[in-house]
């Protein structure tokens, strides 16, 4: 009896290890529902933009190499995608630099179509930022990896590196070899292709390096049984200024939270009613679309000569207000608004204002009001919808900028300029628009306006 018993044991356990393995097997199963963004033999489905990197397609994979005298390329797919889940697979060369674009555009009337939009940063260099966030053609860094070691030593140099990307609503998260590597709060864009980048070199870098995706696989349905929860704390770009602009000297013109830094243009101090600082958003409430007959528009308590200053603007329908520059409060102390060159804002398909002026369309949104027409191509996002306005006056050459696009540009203080000014409905104010220095001022017209990210670069003053 006591030799069957031992007989037994190794059986018993065999039988039990081999159960174990099977457990932890199904345990890893993924049954993800995943669809495939490559079929493993062709481009189809794919388009290339931007420059003439090849691309190729070889054992199951997607081969990109680098070509001299050509910008970044990029491999997009045809189809759009915004809220999505998707999982890759990546071996790139040590001395590349590469990148996933995710909600990535190419607009003719943007930079000649330049491709544009968030970039999951391959980096195999010192630095090991892979799996940060890139606003590729925008803004630059968003989510570096600087203060998240762990992600930057997860990086295999001259390996299979796997990412996972979620992008859902404003949030985009990202991991590399299953360690947490960028956690970003951004509404920018919502939908957009998704491409893989073979980056421009120089020309004393080899051409013919390669990189190669595989396993591109997507999730667009029941996105909140699959998503993972991140360990990290988020990134939030409200309000804040980038990497790139903080190395730029761009400062927070509002803080998103308070009215410091700004006043009432014909007070002392904050307008007490018709504006509200409700997350994150500074709006100017209706009052039945009667100028500055509520709380009054409101200035910068600081003086600003030359300068850049970006500006996030959502219109509600057949709204009005204005941007204004150079603004000397102590003109105009009767009714209406205070005196300054303005960059119009304005629902020209449902106001009346679009339509009148002294110089035709020269009260239409990104225009300089009553002055000058924006080019009537300006590509305007939908009433609701978050646009960005950018002015730049450097040595009196000032430039409108709409959604990143140029619309206008004029020389402050010209003949040109002087004649505009002459026969329009600031004639009777000598020099308007001249001065070296003024405030900078948003518009109470009476209308539900509203405005965040308010950033300003003094030009003459970079401390």
């Amino acid at each position: 009896m006591k030799s069957k018993s031992k007989n037994y044991t190794p059986i018993f356990a065999i039988l039990l290890l081999s159960l174990l393995i099977t457990s932890c097997s199904e345990s890893k199963k993924d049954n993800t529902p995943w669809t495939s963004l490559f079929d493993g033999t062709t481009l189809n489905g794919w388009n290339q933009k931007g420059g003439e990197a090849n691309y190729t397609v070889k054992d199951g994979a997607i081969i990109g190499t680098t070509v001299h005298g050509t910008p970044n390329s990029f491999m997009a797919t045809d189809k759009m995608y915004d809220d999505f889940i998707l999982e890759l697979e990546y071996k790139v060369d040590s001395t590349m630099n590469s990148g996933i674009q995710i909600r990535s555009n190419s607009i003719p009337y943007y930079q000649n179509g330049r491709v544009h939009g968030y970039q999951i940063e391959i980096d195999p260099s010192k630095r090991a930022w892979s799996a940060g966030i890139y606003d590729e053609g925008r803004r630059g860094w968003l989510n570096p990896l600087d203060n998240n070691p762990e992600a930057q030593k997860a990086f295999k140099q001259n390996d299979w590196n796997h990412y996972r990307i979620e992008a859902i609503g404003d949030t985009i998260k990202t991991w590399i070899n299953g360690v947490a590597a960028a956690y970003l709060i951004d509404d920018k864009t919502a939908s957009g292709f998704i491409a893989l980048q073979v980056h421009s070199i120089g020309k004393n870098k080899t051409e013919g390096t390669p990189i190669i995706w595989k396993n591109i696989k997507i999730l667009t349905e029941d996105l909140g049984t699959y998503s993972r929860k991140s360990p990290l704390n988020p990134i939030t770009t409200k309000n804040t200024l980038s990497v790139d602009e903080k190395k730029n000297h761009w400062k927070l013109l509002w803080d998103g939270e308070t009215t410091q830094g700004w006043r009432g243009a014909r007070l002392d101090a904050f307008p007490e009613k018709g504006w509200e600082i409700k997350d994150g958003v500074l709006t100017v409430l209706p009052s039945g679309g009667e100028e500055s007959a509520a709380g009054g528009d409101i200035v910068t308590t600081d003086l600003y000569g030359d300068f850049e200053l970006k500006v996030d603007f959502k219109l509600t329908e057949g709204a009005n207000s204005g941007i204004k520059y150079y603004v000397d409060t102590d003109i105009n102390k009767g009714p209406g608004s205070s005196i300054g060159l303005e960059y119009q804002i304005l629902d020209d398909e449902r106001h009346p204002d679009a339509k009148k002026g002294n110089h035709e369309g020269s009260r239409t949104v990104a225009s300089l009001y009553d002055l000058i027409q924006a080019d009537p191509n300006k590509p305007i996002h939908p009433i609701g919808e978050w646009n960005t306005a950018h002015i730049k006056s450097i040595n009196n050459h000032v430039e409108h900028w709409l959604n990143g696009t140029k619309v206008l540009e004029y020389e402050r203080k010209s003949p040109d300029y002087r004649k505009l000014v002459a026969e329009s409905k600031y004639v009777k104010w000598p020099v308007f628009g001249e001065s070296d220095e003024g405030h900078i001022l948003l518009q109470d017209h009476g209308d539900k306006v509203s405005f965040k990210n308010i950033k300003i670069k003094p030009i003459n003053n970079q401390e």
